[in-house]
């Protein structure tokens, strides 16, 4: 479906028009007439028309957002890592025996994500908790959006307790 300009003489029509397979060749179906050229640019109606469409397509909105000069503020997040190492963490049931690990004791936040998230870090950008914290935003890990540096801290100082001896 596109627009297209037909001319009678002197004068210039609009023309929503689509294309059709019949026999084995392309036919030209007009759809609507949308009025002379020179009328609907004067009384403005083109332009609101034009506006009105765009609103329903993304790519014009970006388009158009840009020609104003205004800016548009977009955020991709990797998922490579976070997806290979999420199966991997899940078929070694990594996940539960850390679970089962701290039954009974009181975290306000997820210290297995915490886990996840250092590991992962340490796996692929190695360094220190504080850089796996800002490292995180880069990335597309569940659960770990409201993870801050000091819950990263407590869960390494939980990892590092001296087990009991039974």
């Amino acid at each position: 479906m596109f627009v297209r300009a037909q001319t009678n003489g002197s004068r210039t029509y609009l023309l929503i028009v689509d294309n059709q397979w019949v026999d084995g060749k392309v036919k030209q179906r007009v759809l609507h007439r949308l009025g002379r050229l020179d009328e609907l640019l004067t009384s403005g109606q083109l332009d609101s028309l034009l506006q009105s469409l765009g609103r329903f397509s993304e790519k014009l909105a970006v388009l158009g957002t840009h020609a104003r000069g205004e800016s548009i503020t977009t955020h991709s997040s990797k998922i490579g890592p976070t997806l290979i190492f999420q199966r991997i963490w899940q078929a070694c049931t990594i996940d539960k025996v850390l679970t089962g690990s701290f039954k009974g004791r009181r975290f306000e936040f997820s210290i297995e994500r915490a886990i996840f998230l250092t590991v992962l870090h340490r796996l692929f950008a190695p360094s220190s908790d504080r850089a796996a914290e800002k490292w995180k935003d880069e990335y597309s890990i569940e659960g770990t959006d409201n993870l801050d540096l000091h819950h990263l801290y407590r869960a390494m100082a939980w990892l590092g307790e001296v087990l009991p001896k039974d």
